[in-house]
């Protein structure tokens, strides 16, 4: 059909074309005048001769020679070329009649006038039909010719006869005087300047169509030798170039159409301005002349313009065949693409919530793609219209359309298939999580049924009912057959799946047994009730015979004994047998107890199972649905600036949690599912894995802020949407972190459930790792915010703990300032214990929203744990211990929140301390091979001066002589102050040393690092009864306490519990309670160095309440991450 058309349409454009090639043929191959006025211009202006347009009685063209006086000097040239071309004015017929010359030489002599007649008789190229000559007029040259033309006629012998006239009547004898001009007494209006000007203009129009002609037929060549390009763009730009030239040829036959019309109306003019005036034979041939040409030229332009209708719609048609080839390869390109996506839609889900998502991914799916199938079928019709208007290539368009139409509705096929598929997952998922959910509900049921209330009769029958009642509701949601199960969900069905649903099964027929065990105890016990018991003994010979009968032998001997035995022996029987009975129902109750407890341990169990798998694709989804789509290209234009290149920092190793849990721990827990007392192992198998969370809550902080600054990002919220999240990011991004402090709570129920199985110990060690992990990361999370620090904390060694204290200072040399003699108000410092170090830092404001309010610490200063020393009770005030460094020089007293969170750090650091003593007991083993008589002190990277060891040396001489004197290491405090001088020293004896002792010095230098000046003083020294001096007033006294003025004498008398002072008001004799924290040490005997300080803190004022310590990240860990 293709071939057909495209035959048929060259048909039309060689039939064309060959018509338009006649026509400039027929133009092109006209005589042209070998001569044109314009070449002779100058040579016609001399008007020696005219052709004035007059005829003779029988039509011959007159040609008219004027009287001119220089006849004879034209040049023999110039006269041929005006002959010549006056000669080729007439049309062939009339010159064939004859041409009749009119010699006018009535001024001239008689020898002119021969030699005029001789040299045009010589020289005239066309035909002569009569010469008529008019003589002299004067007397003497008119004789003269007379005599001379007869005596030599043989000399004027022509062709044609010469006539000589003597005047201009007898001329009008043979020529009418309406063809002869004014000059020869005739009425003809001839005007020689303007028949030259229209001779010029008829010749140049005929040229101007000639060459019209030849750019048509070279143009019309070019185009029938066109092919036809095989691209869009070179299609167009031919199309553009030829219309371009059509233009231009259109262009150039509107100029000759214009250049003939208007010489057309120049030669009417003399018509237009006397219509009883007629035109000359000559003037009618120039008409006739300019019209056939301007009809020629109109029958060119009509036939040019047909052509170039043909061949502009053969180019038309050849860029639509382009453009649509071109679309249908874009096209063909984006339903392959979509074919590939939609092969990949293979996995039918595992879950409820995965199919649910994987319907949604799918709807997605289809909306993305619905733009390239609507296009592809727009496409598919719009090669229809093209076949419908005749286009010349309809065998190719035709496959392409149906080409078109058949990935589109195989595309569409493929996406119901997918979606039945996954229907049917999400169907067959329904049932398995109605029927798990059933399992849940009957494990709940059996769990709560009370077993004491069970042993009466109305609490059996009750709880028999409420088990009968909830297996006949639950009917529907049960799988009633396994092999319809496989035969209605066969296309779904892949081995993961088959498994999950025999799991589900077998935990369905586990409950169902479960229920019919319960149902059968309770209808025992609702029997046992049922039965009287009757105070019948039995028969003596019985009772020998069968000490122990059956029961049924023992029922029978009931109903049959006496009345008589029955009051003798009544109290006997009826008491064996409520023992009996009895310990049936201990054994009972205990049968019930364990099956409870085994019926939670699996509940616990599936949802350890169930929130793992729901946490495992909330992770894919974020992944999915957020990180992965800020790789795409199509979304680019959405994000932000801040947010380009940022997606470590905003997601930070989330894909390493998704894969650990997707591909490890998910299926390993699946392994236990059938025994959830074990799942421990699970946790201590994996436990170095869950080490990846501590690198992604490090990272928490920088991905908060990053969200908050670009949260408002268009991207975020186009995700948001395609996800149909009604969270937003930032609520997924937290999901790691509450699924890691998750498992510690499951933990401690699967251990509550399971302390007499047998993975028992590994759950509590499972549990204390998390924990553990859990406080690590808490830590961390601190540690990573410590600025001013000059070294490498990862030299400190491991982080112990970390925790928000109240510290005070006392220095052994002495204050520089005098503010620095009585420091009332403790610092607040938080501490980090290092194995090799404790760094006192001060905590900076928090700023901002959650993690931008993540705390910072600025380092003040540390203490190297080899010089640190503890006395583990200061008296007054439980929550207080002391370090001291370099053997008292300094001393901190640091009071905790809690008296729980002191008793946790004196542990640590005496854990810390006791293995640098086992350490230095080890070393002085091995030195005590080569030194018998005193241990040097052990190498330090911060070893004090000479002045130091020595005195240190000295020190340790006096202690060797009485090791038990040693106090204040992690002993108890006494109730009166500890000695001053006293404790454990580094450099002792260390193979007599207890290790309860009160505390460890070393010879180091003491640290100057204190912020004394920067917080407004020192810590407050001991206070001992006295007088002293108020100077701030505190008249804030409670009911129990003192108030007190600026200037007030007052007398300590004694010290109190809690950190408070009995004081005696000098001035007002007035005595009540002061704490301590109001009272400055006295620091000389004089009245007037005796002070008192109303501090503006009270006892145990300005501590932390977040401070984060073991006993807190065990109760809630993480609790500073999740704000």
């Amino acid at each position: 059909m293709t071939l057909s058309l495209i035959s048929l349409l060259s048909q039309d454009i060689s039939g064309l074309w060959l018509l338009l090639k006649t026509s400039t043929d027929e133009i092109m191959h006209q005589d042209i005048t070998p001569l044109c006025a314009a070449d002779i211009q100058d040579q016609l202006k001399k008007r020696f001769a005219y052709l004035s347009g007059g005829r003779g009685q029988d039509g011959s063209p007159v040609i008219t020679f004027p009287d001119y006086p220089a006849f004879s000097d034209v040049p023999d040239k110039e006269f041929q070329n005006v002959m010549t071309y006056l000669t080729s004015i007439p049309s062939l017929q009339d010159a064939g009649i004859g041409f009749i010359l009119v010699i006018d030489r009535r001024q001239d002599k008689w020898t002119s006038v021969k030699a005029s007649v001789l040299r045009i008789a010589a020289s005239f190229p066309a035909n002569l039909q009569l010469v008529l000559v008019l003589r002299p007029t004067g007397f003497f040259q008119r004789t003269l010719s007379d005599l001379a033309f007869k005596f030599n006629r043989d000399d004027f012998k022509m062709k044609v006869p010469v006539i000589m006239l003597s005047s201009v009547p007898e001329l009008h004898g043979y020529i009418d005087k309406s063809q002869l001009t004014e000059d020869l007494g005739g009425t003809l209006d001839y005007c020689h300047t303007r028949w030259l000007c229209h001779r010029t203009a008829i010749e140049g129009f005929a040229l101007m169509v000639k060459q019209t002609a030849q750019m048509l037929q070279s143009f019309g060549t070019e185009l029938a030798e066109t092919e036809l390009p095989n691209d869009v763009q070179s299609t167009s730009s031919v199309l553009c170039v030829h219309t371009e030239k059509k233009d231009k040829a259109k262009e150039d036959m509107r100029l000759a159409l214009d250049e003939g019309q208007s010489i057309l109306e120049s030669i009417r003019e003399p018509l237009a301005k006397s219509p009883e005036q007629s035109l000359n034979q000559d003037q009618l041939d120039n008409q006739t002349t300019v019209q056939r040409l301007l009809a020629q030229l109109n029958e060119t332009e009509a036939a040019f313009d047909e052509f170039w209708a043909k061949h502009q719609q053969k180019l038309e048609q050849c860029l639509q065949l382009r453009h649509f080839e071109q679309d249908f390869r874009e096209v063909k390109a984006a339903l392959d693409v979509l074919a590939q996506k939609i092969a990949t839609f293979t996995d039918v889900g595992n879950s409820l919530a995965h199919v649910e998502h994987l319907l949604k991914d799918l709807a997605s799916f289809e909306e993305k793609s619905s733009a390239a199938v609507e296009r592809a079928r727009a496409l598919s019709l719009e090669g229809e219209q093209l076949i419908d208007n005749k286009h010349y290539a309809v065998d190719s368009i035709r496959p392409k359309c149906h080409e078109l139409q058949h990935l589109c509705d195989q595309f569409a096929a493929e996406v119901t298939q997918r979606r039945g598929l996954l229907n049917k997952s999400l169907e067959l998922h329904s049932l398995l999580e109605a029927s798990m959910k059933w399992c849940d509900e009957g494990i709940y049921l059996l769990a709560s049924q009370p077993v004491d209330k069970c042993q009466s009769q109305d609490g059996a029958e009750a709880a028999l009912q409420e088990i009968e009642k909830f297996l006949e509701n639950g009917a529907e949601n049960k799988i009633q057959e396994l092999n319809k199960i496989y035969q209605d969900y066969e296309p779904i069905l892949t081995q993961d799946l088959m498994e999950h649903v025999q799991k589900v099964f077998q935990k369905q027929e586990s409950m169902e047994e479960m229920f019919h065990r319960r149902q059968a105890s309770l209808k025992k016990l609702a029997a046992k009730q049922m039965r009287p018991v009757q105070p019948v003994a039995p028969r003596p010979e019985a009772l020998t015979k069968s000490p122990c009968p059956s029961p049924g032998v023992r029922r029978g001997s009931e109903n049959s004994s006496s009345e008589g035995n029955t009051l003798r022996r009544g109290p006997y029987r009826r008491a064996k047998s409520e023992m009996s009975e009895s310990r049936q129902g201990r054994g009972s109750s205990t049968g019930d107890e364990e099956e409870s407890l085994a019926i939670l341990r699996r509940h616990v169990m599936n949802e350890l199972l169930d929130t793992e798998r729901v946490y495992v694709e909330e992770l894919l989804c974020v992944l999915e649905g957020y990180a992965a789509e800020m790789d795409n290209p199509l979304m680019a234009h959405l994000i932000s600036t801040g947010l380009q290149n940022k997606k470590d920092v905003l997601f930070g190793n989330m894909e390493e949690i998704y894969h650990f849990h997707n591909r490890i721990f998910l299926r390993e827990l699946e392994n236990y599912i059938d025994c959830p007392e074990l799942v421990g192992r699970c946790f201590l198998e994996r436990m170095e894995e869950f080490q990846i969370y501590e690198k992604y809550c490090q990272n928490k902080p920088r991905s908060e802020s990053l969200w908050r600054q670009c949260s408002d990002c268009p991207f975020f919220q186009e995700c948001q949407k395609k996800l149909d999240h009604k969270l937003s990011l930032d609520s997924y991004l937290l999901k790691p972190v509450q699924r890691i402090t998750k498992y510690q709570l499951l933990l401690k129920e699967m251990l509550k459930y399971s302390k007499s199985c047998e993975g028992a110990e590994d759950l509590q060690e499972a549990l204390s790792s998390i924990l553990g992990i859990l406080k690590a990361v808490n830590d961390s999370m601190h540690l990573i915010a410590i600025t001013g620090y000059d070294g490498n904390l990862s030299d400190l060694g491991k982080l112990l703990m970390q925790g928000s204290f109240s510290v005070w200072t006392d220095h052994k040399k002495g204050h520089a300032k005098v503010k620095d003699l009585a420091r009332f108000k403790p610092m607040q410092r938080h501490l980090f214990l290092h194995e090799k170090a404790v760094l006192f830092c001060k905590k900076r404001e928090e700023n901002g929203e959650g993690y931008e309010k993540a705390p910072s610490y600025s380092y003040k200063q540390s203490l190297n744990m080899t010089a640190v020393g503890i006395t583990e009770n200061v008296k007054g005030d439980v929550k207080k211990f002391e370090i001291w460094y370099n053997a008292r020089e300094e001393v901190y007293i640091i009071q905790a929140p809690t008296p729980e969170i002191k008793a946790a750090w004196v542990n640590e650091i005496r854990k810390v301390l006791t293995s640098q003593l086992q350490a230095c007991r080890e070393a002085s083993q091995h030195r005590a091979l080569e030194q018998s008589q005193s241990l040097p002190l052990p190498a330090s990277s911060n070893t004090s001066p000479s002045k130091g060891n020595a005195r240190n040396i000295k020190k340790l001489e006096e202690r060797k002589t009485d090791p038990l004197s040693l106090e204040g290491y992690v002993s108890s405090a006494l109730p009166k102050p500890p000695e001053k001088g006293k404790g454990w020293s580094k450099t002792s004896h260390p193979l007599e040393a207890p290790e309860d002792n009160d505390g460890w010095s070393s010879a180091e230098e003491p640290i100057n690092s204190s912020d004394a000046e920067e917080e407004g003083g020192v810590g407050p020294r001991k206070l001992v009864p006295g007088k002293y001096t108020v100077v701030v007033d505190d008249e804030k006294g409670g009911p129990h306490t003192l108030a007190v003025r600026s200037g007030d004498m007052v007398e300590v008398v004694q010290e109190g519990d809690e950190g408070l002072w009995y004081v005696r008001n000098l001035t007002s004799s007035k005595e009540g309670w002061v704490p301590a924290s109001s009272l400055s040490m006295l620091l000389g005997k004089s009245s007037s160095a005796q002070c008192l300080s109303s501090s503006e803190s009270s006892a145990g004022s300005a501590l932390l309440s977040n401070s984060s310590s073991c006993s807190e990240s065990c109760s809630a860990p993480l609790s500073d991450l999740q704000g």
